[in-house]
């Protein structure tokens, strides 16, 4: 990660797995974020609670306990220039969130958001387009 001025990393947030991590020039990542494994583009914004996953646990099973079965493998998500991350969202491994796209407060992100949209709700939905 090269180091940026214009990059803010607010307090308590909270990187699991820098390998692999990567965090773009002029992003906003406020307090208590937790990112398990991302590339995230320059000129991202990033509201407080947000969680970013790269893998989930392994639930195939019935035989054993879950704990036990072990975690998926990693699928960083991508979260590309200028996307809007509001507060309390989450985004599921593998998933993709578009170009200069905005993600509202409390939104679970389970597909891929196309460039220049606004989505929200459980599971995210669009909302409407940006005009360009």
């Amino acid at each position: 990660m090269p180091y940026d001025s214009r990059t803010k990393l607010e307090p308590n947030v909270y990187l699991s797995n820098t390998l692999g991590t990567r965090i773009g020039v002029n992003c906003r990542i406020n307090e208590h974020v937790f990112i398990q494994q991302a590339i995230i583009e320059d000129e991202v914004l990033i509201a407080p609670h947000v969680a970013i996953l790269s893998t989930s646990h392994q639930h195939q099973r019935t035989d054993i306990s879950i704990v036990n079965q072990g975690d998926t493998k990693p699928q960083p998500p991508t979260i590309r220039k200028g996307a809007w991350l509001g507060r309390n969202v989450v985004i599921m491994p593998g998933v993709e969130v578009g170009e200069g796209a905005i993600v509202g407060a409390g939104a679970v992100v389970t597909k891929d958001v196309k460039a220049f949209t606004v989505v929200g709700g459980v599971p995210a939905k669009l909302i409407k387009t940006r005009k360009q």
